[in-house]
């Protein structure tokens, strides 16, 4: 048969509605935003992720779609193009929206956190060339900020 697995890093766009222990893109521009406290869990906020803008992963499938594969693997993610640190995160945050962030900061790591994680496409990239992600951190948080500042805003009083 015709199928493959998608092994998904972190998922998010603009419609993506975090919360502090999910989603943590859209939850940390909700609080940059809004004024609400941001707790960075551990190893001093330089803990990696990996963010796919879910354009980029819907992308992805409609290659595989094009041209299927039979029983293949695939770790797909933002990998080396769509990737940031807790601390790069929050400075892009307060870039876009113009506001700092309030954050502190706890030495415990929350249970099971990665301290990195860049997702390896590479095997996907090979098989499918003409798929090319457009969605960087700093677009997906910019696409974020712009789609929910009118509802986020309201939420803020």
């Amino acid at each position: 048969m015709k199928t493959a697995c998608f092994r998904g890093g972190c998922l998010t766009g603009p419609n993506h509605s975090g919360t502090q222990l999910h989603g943590f893109l859209a939850y940390l521009m909700l609080c940059t935003v809004t004024g609400g406290p941001y707790t960075v869990f551990g190893y001093n906020g330089k803990q990696v992720r990996d963010n796919i803008h879910s354009a980029d992963l819907i992308s992805c499938f409609h290659e595989f779609f094009k041209n299927p594969r039979s029983a293949e693997v695939y770790n797909i993610g933002g990998g080396r193009f769509s990737n940031a640190s807790m601390m790069e995160s929050i400075r892009i945050c307060e870039e876009v929206s113009g506001r700092e962030l309030n954050h502190t900061y706890e030495e415990g790591n929350r249970t099971g956190d990665h301290i990195w994680w860049i997702s390896d496409t590479s095997k996907f990239s090979q098989h499918y060339p003409g798929w090319k992600q457009r969605y960087n951190v700093t677009a997906i948080l910019q696409q974020i900020f712009e789609n929910n500042l009118d509802r986020w805003a309201v939420a803020a009083g």
